[in-house]
């Protein structure tokens, strides 16, 4: 019952993604334009402008709110978020360089590339650092160490940067945005979310059987060494090309399974694609929201999901609190 209304909810955002836009064209002639294509202005608006952008709400979206439900279910610890084992930092810390160095500029698609490079720099090192057969914990503790030195290299360079405007087009860029992507975006990011999603979809056994216990799960003939590689190299496939393509996108890993899991129950199993499911909608909605608030001011996507997500996180604290007394 919940998946189909989340299927419904995101089929419905879906399509208004792609009919809302600055140019007010009407709803019938905005679709007929994405499918019969004239080869005019109407059709390059809808095909090279609306629809990477909704495919690209789509997929982080979803693949956002997947990594959320499987880092909350591997840890069993409902405020776990994608960006704890520290690849969103990483990406972003490979994109800042980028713009830095001139790469961004002078190399085309130099920007994205040295993000996911980033990314996965990053994921080696959380590897390395973790072990291969470490707790959780340990997992945790990697994943913070690499997120505070990417963030403290991130600050170094901004700190030296000697041109302002690049400083501030990083500072831009690092708020998160879907505005001026391309198709060549999403298929850049698209086999990484996709693998990233098989991957953490294929884990949903052995998040149910760690809700017992990591010593159960092990006598259930689940491999927590595999499991977590699994685990930690699909979040880093997602978090990484999401990163890449649309800047810092927080928040919607760490309250959409949150809000699900009133609604589908506590087992990470059945919580994974209602996550990705719900994650897509609160994105493709967000997005959709930028283009109607202010629409002449170029209000980021990564601060208007801070904003609804921050207080939204605040209510489920101060209800879990009022709930335990």
């Amino acid at each position: 019952m919940m998946r189909g209304v989340l299927l419904l909810l995101v089929g419905v955002l879906f399509a208004a993604s792609l009919v809302i836009g600055p140019a007010h064209i009407g709803p019938v002639e905005s679709l007929r334009a994405l499918i019969a294509g004239d080869g005019g202005p109407l059709t390059l608006v809808m095909r090279e402008i609306r629809l990477p952008r909704a495919l690209l709400a789509l997929l982080i979206g979803g693949g956002l709110g997947l990594s959320g439900a499987a880092m909350q279910g591997y840890l069993r610890n409902p405020l776990a978020d994608p960006g704890l084992i520290g690849i969103s930092g990483s990406a972003a810390l490979g994109a800042v360089l980028a713009i830095q160095t001139g790469l961004a500029a002078s190399v085309a698609l130099g920007l994205p590339l040295a993000a996911l490079a980033g990314a996965l720099i990053g994921v080696f090192l959380v590897l390395m650092l973790a072990g291969p057969r470490g707790t959780s914990l340990s997992l945790i503790l990697a994943g913070i160490a690499i997120a505070a030195l990417a963030g403290a290299l991130t600050s170094l360079v901004l700190n030296l940067s000697p041109n302002p405007f690049a400083a501030s087009e990083t500072v831009f860029w690092m708020m998160g945005s879907l505005a001026d992507r391309s198709m060549v975006h999403v298929w850049l990011a698209a086999p990484f979310i996709v693998v990233g999603a098989v991957m953490l979809m294929s884990l949903r056994r052995g998040l149910d059987a760690l809700t017992l216990g990591e010593d159960a799960a092990a006598a259930m003939g689940i491999g927590l060494p595999r499991l977590r590689l699994v685990l930690v190299l699909g979040v880093a496939a997602i978090v990484g090309a999401a990163t890449a393509v649309a800047g810092a996108i927080g928040f919607v890993g760490l309250v959409v399974p949150h809000i699900l899991r009133r609604f589908v129950g506590a087992e990470p199993g059945k919580l994974l694609f209602a996550s990705g499911l719900g994650g897509a909608a609160m994105l493709l909605a967000s997005d959709i929201a930028v283009r109607m608030i202010l629409p002449e001011r170029d209000l980021k996507l990564g601060v208007l999901t801070a904003i609804v997500g921050a207080p939204l996180f605040l209510h489920m604290i101060y209800r879990t609190r009022r709930e335990a007394l």
